[in-house]
């Protein structure tokens, strides 16, 4: 498709989804007002006056909207964009939509954009919008398979992955690519690569002529950036100059983990590698637990950890608290709260109990600690002493679900960097060791567990985890 053709795409689509919203809002106004007495019906439809301010109003909204498309990507081209991506962006436009039409007509004082008419409106735009998407999705796919709206790309490099990634578009036809070639100077696995069945277009020293006097789309650098970063940056440069779209690969160093993702700087544009999740919102979301009901339960268990504190004192003496240095969120240091379990000087005792550890690696488990005191036995047992952990939480130094703070003696002695990884989220009360057997897992499959829960983690996993706790704790399970 033609910078012209692609254009009028572009602005039509603009004016296309805000439209689909103004019919939402339109078809939830209708529904609303179906369901209300014949004489209310009336009575609010009759109220609903078109006036100046009002019409400002729905201009604030549909700009809102069209910021909001905007941000998810739905001007851009989505040739790669996998259908999940399409539908998890429609829903974050819509929901985003949805929340600012209600906060907007609350300013406004619009009576129609009630709590009721926003869930209704989120639901009927949610549906359109998604359903909008795959068809334009699907009729744009039968278009470029029978031959239309094609893209030509050229290929720089001869390397495996450059053979993959030409495959890849290959045998996706809906994608509307077309392969026209390599571009690549003679090299030792030049021959592997003329087994593949594909040929060369052209040198590296002829590709500006090449580009001259061929229709290309797009170049896709697959040149090895050690040896070849000046030639391919020169390349980009000649890209630039033709108009020409450059493609390349953001995993540039080959990483098995972290996902590579743009981002901006004040109008640079970087690749980041992160091996956690990108998902902002899911973020929010567990923040926003941790505070709530890290809250809720310091409020609901006052009396108890009042309680506790009293026992603690006259069981014997010490301080009520235990109060200890922890690693936490990418080595950043804080002080962990919890109920006091043994004798005062307990850590100092600790060098003449090392040769007890009943714990593999690095850290220190005994399970009949003589350390502990009779009231501490009672306490590790419940978990209570675990409760002003609720205090790291609500203060941002944890969260509810999380990998076990260690203490700065641990972790010191960790052997492999692998196992650092736990480090790079924030730690927390809960996490997979704890509802799997705790002290009875040993400390490379608690590694491995750790990791794993990084790896899949979602909001729901949390919640699973929090739900599976309230059993363990009440059966003790692996508690030292």
């Amino acid at each position: 498709m033609n910078t012209a053709k692609r254009s009028f795409l572009m602005g039509l689509l603009k004016v296309f989804y805000p439209g689909l919203m103004v019919l939402c809002f339109g078809l939830a106004t209708e529904l609303l007002i179906s369901r209300m007495p014949e004489s209310a019906s009336i009575s609010t439809f009759l109220s609903m006056r078109v006036k100046v301010g009002n019409l400002f109003v729905l201009a604030a909204i549909l700009l809102v909207w069209h910021l909001f498309f905007t941000m998810c990507g739905f001007y851009q081209s989505q040739r790669l964009t996998s259908p999940t991506l399409l539908a998890l962006d429609a829903a974050k436009a819509t929901t985003s939509s949805a929340i600012a039409l209600a906060v907007l007509g609350k300013l406004f004082q619009i009576k129609m954009v009630t709590p009721e008419f926003a869930i209704i409106f989120w639901l009927l735009s949610s549906g359109v919008i998604l359903t909008a998407r795959i068809g334009v999705r699907y009729l744009l796919q039968q278009i470029r398979t029978h031959g239309h709206n094609l893209r030509f790309i050229l290929i720089l490099g001869t390397n495996a992955r450059a053979v993959e990634f030409a495959r890849k578009i290959e045998g996706k036809p809906e994608l509307g690519y077309r392969v026209l070639g390599f571009a690549d100077n003679e090299w030792s696995g030049q021959q592997e690569f003329l087994q593949s069945g594909y040929q060369l277009s052209c040198t590296l020293e002829d590709l500006s002529e090449y580009l001259r006097r061929n229709v290309v789309d797009e170049v896709a650098i697959y040149l090895p950036l050690r040896s070849y970063y000046e030639r391919a940056s020169q390349v980009a440069a000649l890209c630039e100059q033709h108009g020409i779209l450059v493609r390349f690969t953001s995993d540039i160093f080959n990483l098995k983990i972290a996902r590579p993702q743009a981002a901006d700087l004040d109008g640079d544009a970087h690749i980041t590698a992160h091996s956690g999740s990108h998902d902002g919102l899911a973020f929010l979301a567990k923040r926003a637990l941790d505070i709530v009901v890290s809250g809720l339960l310091l409020v609901l268990f006052a009396p108890l950890l009042v309680l506790v504190a009293l026992l603690i004192k006259l069981d014997s003496d010490g301080p009520i608290m235990f109060r200890q240095e922890r690693i936490g969120l990418n080595k950043r240091r804080f002080h962990i709260y919890k109920f006091r379990t043994m004798v005062a000087n307990a850590e100092k005792m600790m060098a003449e109990l090392e040769k007890a550890n009943e714990m593999s690696g690095p850290v220190f488990k005994i399970k009949n600690d003589p350390r502990r005191t009779r009231m501490g036995a009672f306490l590790r047992r419940t978990s209570i002493d675990e409760l002003p952990q609720l205090i790291n939480v609500f203060a941002g130094d944890m969260s509810l679900v999380g990998p076990r703070p260690l203490p700065v003696r641990d972790y010191e002695g960790f052997s492999e960097d692998w196992q650092r990884r736990r480090f790079s989220i924030r730690p927390g009360i809960t996490c997979l060791w704890q509802v799997n057997g705790r002290n009875s897992i040993d400390f490379e499959k608690w590694m491995e567990l750790d990791l794993q829960y990084m790896d899949e983690w979602s909001f729901w996993l949390d919640l699973k985890i929090l739900a599976r706790t309230v059993p363990a704790v009440l059966k003790g399970s692996g508690a030292a």
